[in-house]
């Protein structure tokens, strides 16, 4: 998941006005023109690719909220998804420790971070700013099962802080809830904000030929490394967001300790029992590799 743990470089927010649980203020006064202008092309390209590629309740949340003129006031959101889910959202300065981050969750709180990339940015950045965030997340907590799972996820992290098991906790967010795909009828569509938010990864992870995309199973989730700098080189698939909820409802210490015993698996292996939809190339692998 995007948290402190996640990088090693230094933070870029401001944390010095940030409270105990690391909330901020949004101030929506020192967003400059120029951010306003960013965001409109940021939004514009990545709102073309949803009718494709995005998932039916990502589309429908989306054109509902309809934030494309300005970066969104949180506040102006926060009636309309109380409403739906009774989620609220909380401005940070960035990534928070994942402590804070479970303890949000588990309030159906989602934190998001209030500044925006730069230019040079639009394609790539290391931290999550206020367009992934934003775009990427914010729309599912419209979708009740999400919502739910979502605050589950929170509860069920600081269990696995207390069992030390966070990291591989964390394996089930970045497989379903940055990079996660959904079937729809014959076609598989985005869900996850990591490609959301991407313009390149959109496409990449539906249409690619090179990545994996292996039916979702929760252990074999866990047991998944991932790619933190690249793109993914597999993609788990639901059936749909229940499957997920009641993946997540099981008491997870046997399951901890049964990955504990196994080796990792490599981030684009495919495996015997695995339920494949699409067996990669790895073409993409090989381009990075020589070039």
């Amino acid at each position: 998941m995007f948290t402190v743990a996640t990088t090693d470089h230094a933070l870029r927010g401001d944390y010095s006005q940030a409270g105990a649980d690391f909330a901020t203020t949004q101030d929506y006064a020192a967003y400059t023109p120029a951010e306003q202008v960013l965001w409109r092309r940021l939004y514009q390209r990545q709102i073309a690719l949803m009718p494709r590629y995005a998932a039916a309740p990502v589309r429908e949340a989306l054109a509902e909220l309809d934030f494309g003129a300005a970066i969104p006031n949180l506040a102006q959101v926060a009636e309309k998804l109380r409403r739906a889910t009774g989620w609220r959202l909380v401005a940070v300065p960035g990534f928070i420790p994942d402590a804070a981050f479970f303890a949000h969750l588990a309030r159906r709180q989602f934190p998001v971070t209030v500044w925006l990339r730069r230019p040079e940015e639009i394609d790539y950045l290391v931290e999550p700013d206020i367009f992934h965030d934003f775009f990427g997340h914010v729309p599912l907590l419209f979708d009740p099962i999400f919502a739910n799972f979502l605050q589950l996820y929170g509860e069920k992290g600081a269990e696995a802080e207390r069992l030390g098991a966070t990291s591989i906790l964390a394996r089930l967010y970045w497989y379903t809830v940055e990079f996660g795909l959904i079937r729809e009828a014959e076609s598989i569509k985005a869900y996850g904000a990591g490609m959301l938010s991407s313009f390149a990864e959109t496409a990449f992870s539906v249409d690619d030929p090179s990545p994996n995309r292996i039916g979702f199973d929760l252990e074999r989730v866990m047991r998944t490394a991932y790619r933190i700098d690249d793109f993914q080189q597999s993609y788990f698939v639901l059936e749909n967001f229940q499957e997920l909820f009641r993946a997540l409802q099981q008491d997870l210490r046997p399951l901890y300790a049964r990955v504990r015993a196994q080796p990792e698996i490599a981030s684009d292996a495919v495996l015997p029992i695995d339920r494949v939809f699409t067996r990669g190339t790895g073409a993409w692998k090989r381009r990075r590799r020589a070039g």
